[in-house]
């Protein structure tokens, strides 16, 4: 293989530069020819000195083209007009592994020189190489040459060209041509790289698919949503002890009864409810959104960072779906189920908690305890939902929702008295609209209360009673004031 190959500019080049150096020869024996005739009345010493003038010039611009092919560090290979093999430089014997071959017909040029389709044991066909499709007056360029040699496979590429004599016809016809083995080696090394490239891209998408569902399945167990908090994208770069402090709000809700519902199936009854169960309240959190931060048993947690207004917005469609379950469960014979509601809002520490071997994502704050003891009074008020007065002044605008006043309270573990209230957009609508006629004559009720004006207020709590019976705040309160009121005159 030659150490240093041209490109293909300099190819062209070299091509126009034997071309010239032919058409340079031609007008040589041109003018001697001119010159013989000129002196043919001279003696015929001096047309002898003439012709042999004449012919060593021409010697000399054959060694010159010669002596030029030879220098040309490319294959030179040149047809005459008949098609037969004429010249072949030391670059081109070495490529071809011979030199002029004697041939009467370029039909089996291929196979005396061993040319074949590259990458193949096919004979290239002799009338498609660019030598022989240049006696045809074209000028051609191809690649997928190869020479077998006895010790090797030599690639080629070749350009073809015709010399015109003055008639226009092709008088000879070269071809350059050079080993392409580097080029054709760099190319397969590219495919290589190419497909070696491709390979790693797949097994990369396969590594990625495969952390795209791991990253799904530990997000099943660790939310999303609670390692963006803590500001991570996976949970291998979480560790014991991170914690974050963020304003949010929590909701609990909870399962009226669940104990007593639960002896009544068996084990697997149990998990098929409460599956069914949580897979329907899910989407209700999700899409307001909302992240489920853990499940007790058949209670749900759920936090909501962007504002108040999610979770009870999440809280509402809770029990919107509660309404349609219990159709499906009653439809197939099972009883309807009720569910507690509590939200409030704070700042809360999120973070981890545990041990080397096992830990926990976790959220620490007396918020979260409120939220809590909230969904608990839901059972004493009879209503199945409660918001603190922190998560009614968060609200954007509180008159969007069905809103009362329900009590102020003293919670377990808490030295302060905190304000509830129900929202009660998720009510049949027959007794949505009576509370909502209600609601002056409800909260004047209240206000009495809260001045100890106890007839009063019982008066007007009866009133609410009796356009909505089944208002058990107002029966409570109704009993609180006819209670306070016997406490009041026994002392």
């Amino acid at each position: 293989m030659l150490e240093e190959q041209p490109s293909r500019e300099q190819l062209l080049l070299e091509i126009e530069r034997l071309r010239q150096q032919v058409e340079d020869l031609k007008e040589e024996k041109a003018d001697l020819e001119i010159l013989l005739e000129n002196t043919a009345e001279h003696s015929d010493t001096v047309e002898s000195e003439l012709r042999d003038r004449a012919l060593e010039a021409v010697r000399e611009g054959e060694v010159k083209l010669a002596q030029f092919l030879e220098a040309i560090p490319v294959g030179v290979a040149v047809l005459d007009f008949e098609g037969k093999p004429y010249y072949v430089n030391h670059a081109g014997k070495q490529l071809l592994g011979q030199g002029v071959v004697p041939l009467n017909l370029v039909d089996n040029l291929s196979e005396v020189y061993q040319i074949y389709i590259a990458g193949t044991d096919i004979i290239y066909p002799s009338q498609n190489l660019p030598l022989v499709r240049a006696l045809s007056g074209e000028s051609t360029t191809t690649d997928d040459m190869e020479v077998h040699q006895p010790d090797k496979k030599v690639p080629i590429e070749g350009w073809g060209t015709p010399i015109f004599d003055d008639a226009g016809k092709v008088a000879f016809a070269i071809a350059v041509f050079q080993d392409i083995t580097e080029r054709k080696q760099a190319e397969a090394d590219r495919h290589k790289f190419i497909n070696k490239l491709f390979e790693l891209n797949q097994n990369l998408e396969k590594s990625l698919d495969a952390e795209s569902d791991l990253t799904d399945a530990y997000g099943r167990f660790v939310p999303h949503q609670f390692l963006n908090l803590l500001g991570y994208e996976s949970i291998i770069d979480v560790n014991l002890g991170d914690q974050v402090q963020e304003v949010m709000s929590v909701l609990f809700a909870d399962i009226r009864d669940f104990t007593m519902l639960s002896e009544t199936m068996t084990p697997q009854e149990n998990f098929n409810f409460i599956n069914a169960y949580l897979s329907r309240m899910e989407p209700a959190i999700t899409s307001n959104h909302g992240f489920i931060d853990k499940y007790i048993g058949d209670a749900i947690m759920a936090l909501f960072s962007d504002c108040a207004d999610d979770a009870v917005k999440a809280g509402i469609a809770m029990l919107d779906i509660l309404t349609d379950y219990n159709e499906h469960r009653q439809s197939v014979g099972y009883i309807p189920i009720k569910i507690g509601i509590g939200i409030n809002s704070g700042s809360l520490m999120l973070g981890t908690v545990g041990g080397k071997s096992r830990m926990d994502s976790t959220v620490i704050s007396d918020a979260v305890n409120l939220a809590s003891r909230i969904e608990g009074l839901t059972k004493d008020y009879g209503v199945p939902l409660l918001i603190s007065q922190q998560t009614l002044e968060r609200l954007r605008n509180p008159a969007d929702y069905a809103i009362r006043i329900v009590d102020k309270v003293q919670v377990k573990g808490k030295s302060q008295y905190v304000i509830v209230y129900e929202v009660f957009d998720a009510d049949p609508l027959e007794m949505r609209s009576a509370k909502l006629e209600n609601l002056p004559v409800y909260h004047e009720a209240m206000l009495l209360c809260e001045r100890q004006e106890f007839r009063s207020a019982g008066k007007l709590f009866e009133e609410c009673l009796r356009t909505n019976p089944n208002d058990g705040v107002a029966r409570i309160y109704l009993k609180r004031c006819r209670d306070w009121r016997s406490l009041l005159k026994g002392i």
